[in-house]
C-alpha cells in the first residue's frame, strides 16, 4: 500500500500518542512558539505515512516515505517552524513537499504556501493527502526546487527540507524585504540549521541553530546528484 493511497475503514485515535509527541518532545526540548505547538498538537501526523507505520507515527524520529524518503523527526519539524518566525499574512516557499505533513502544517499557520518537489510520485501523493484534509491554500509543482519559484518572489519565508552543501543563491535572492530562509547545510552526513535574513541589497545575516540531518538538496543550485553517503533525514 503506498502512503496516502487508502485508509483502514476505521482510524486509530492517537490523541494520547499526539499530546505526549507536543510535551515530551517539542516542550520539553524548548519549543515555544505556541502557534506552532497548536497546529502540531491538531494536525493527524499518522495520515502522512503508510498505514503500516501508524503505530510508529508519533515517536522521537524520521519515518520512510515513498522513493526513498523521509519524514522528518517531529522536533526538526517544529524547530524549523519556529525559527521561521511564522506570521498569518506571510506568503511562504517550501523547497521539498516530501509527504506534505510540513506543508499541512505551514499551511495552516501562514496564507498561502507554494511548494515545489522534485519527486513525481511524492507531490501526487502529498496533493491528495492535503486535498483529503480540505487544504486550500497551497500551491504545488514539480521542478528543481534549489531555483525557487521566481514567478511568484519575494516570500517573507522561505523553508528547505533537504540539504545543501550552501544556501542556494536564487533563494535567498528571492526573500523579500527582512524575509528569513531556513535551510539545513552541510556535507552529505550531517549538517547545520542555518537561518538567513535579507538585511538589505544582496545582504543577508546567517546564524546556526544546531546539527541535523537531511536527504540532499539535488539540484542545479544544490548538489548536481546524491552523494554516496545520503544521509536521513531526521
Amino acid at each position: 500500500m503506498n502512503p496516502g493511497t487508502s485508509l483502514p475503514a476505521a482510524i486509530p485515535d492517537f490523541s494520547v500518542a499526539r499530546r505526549r509527541m507536543i510535551e515530551e518532545q517539542l516542550r520539553d526540548r524548548g519549543i515555544r512558539d505556541a502557534r506552532v505547538l497548536a497546529v502540531m498538537a491538531d494536525l493527524p501526523r499518522h495520515l502522512f505515512v503508510d498505514p503500516s507505520l501508524w503505530p510508529r507515527a508519533y515517536g522521537d524520529h524520521a519515518l520512510p516515505t515513498l522513493e526513498g524518503q523521509t519524514i522528518s523527526q517531529p522536533y526538526i519539524v517544529a524547530r524549523m517552524l519556529e525559527l521561521a518566525e511564522l506570521e498569518p499574512e506571510h506568503e511562504v516557499l517550501e523547497i521539498g513537499t516530501g509527504s506534505g505533513y510540513q506543508t499541512a502544517l505551514l499551511a495552516r499557520l501562514v496564507r498561502r504556501v507554494l511548494s515545489i518537489e522534485r519527486l513525481g510520485t511524492l507531490l501526487e501523493a502529498a496533493s491528495e493527502r492535503l486535498e483529503r484534509l480540505g487544504i486550500s491554500n497551497v500551491v504545488t509543482r514539480e521542478g528543481d526546487g534549489t531555483l525557487g519559484w521566481q514567478e511568484h518572489a519575494p516570500y517573507a519565508r522561505v523553508l528547505a527540507a533537504a540539504a545543501a552543501p550552501r544556501a542556494p543563491r536564487a533563494l535567498l535572492e528571492q526573500l523579500g524585504d527582512r524575509g528569513v530562509l531556513v535551510i539545513p547545510v552541510g556535507g552529505p552526513r550531517l549538517q547545520h540549521l542555518e537561518v538567513w535574513r535579507r538585511t538589505g541589497n544582496r545582504r543577508w545575516a546567517r546564524s546556526r541553530h544546531g546539527e541535523c540531518r537531511f536527504v540532499p538538496l539535488v539540484g542545479l543550485g544544490g548538489w548536481r546528484a546524491f552523494p554516496d553517503a545520503r544521509g536521513e533525514r531526521t
